[in-house]
């Protein structure tokens, strides 16, 4: 499937109620679970969209159309919404995340943007030259991959529970890498 604003927004707006009725109301053994070690759990992971929607998409985005190759994106930090979120509740990041993700939809409808600009350069700060349809589709593919994550995350609190369906249940097969 090739990359469409529109199609892309369909999912970029259902993330933030998709989540809420995933994760409000639920007991903290269910938000604050993780795969072990160094692995996030739901909270973290609603705290780092938090974070993508301050410093990542918009931003790039805008960046990317104002100076195309000739300025990189600002690094992107991945672990900062262990600090961010520090305090709050589960409740206070899924309002903070519908409140911002509603505001960056606004403005990316309102850059009037469509397939002539889809090809139009920027400069990530690690894999050089991208296009603006790269990054609006990562967005999306992103806001996926971390709703799959919190879904495995919460299954595999119960891993020890099922017994010998373990083995149909491939969401609790070993995960490989999350970003």
């Amino acid at each position: 499937m090739r990359f469409d604003l529109e199609s892309g927004i369909a999912i970029l707006e259902r993330t933030p109620h998709t989540l809420d009725a995933l994760l409000r109301d639920l007991p903290d053994d269910w938000i604050r679970g993780n795969e072990g070690g160094e692995s996030w759990s739901p909270y973290d992971v609603v705290g780092h969209l938090i974070h993508g929607e301050r410093a990542d998409w918009i931003p790039r985005a805008r960046l990317l159309l104002e100076h195309g190759e000739s300025r990189a994106f600002d690094p992107f930090d991945r672990f900062a919404q262990f600090e961010e979120s520090k305090g709050k509740s589960m409740h206070q990041l899924l309002d903070e995340f519908a409140s911002l993700r509603a505001a960056s939809l606004v403005t990316l409808r309102g850059l009037g943007l469509g397939p002539r600009d889809w090809p139009r350069p920027g400069r990530h700060p690690s894999f050089g030259a991208v296009t603006l349809s790269q990054l609006l589709s990562t967005w999306v593919v992103h806001d996926l991959g971390h709703v799959g994550q919190i879904v495995r995350t919460m299954a595999k609190q119960y891993a020890g529970e099922v017994g010998p369906w373990q083995a149909y249940l491939p969401v609790l097969a070993p995960r490989t890498s999350d970003r």
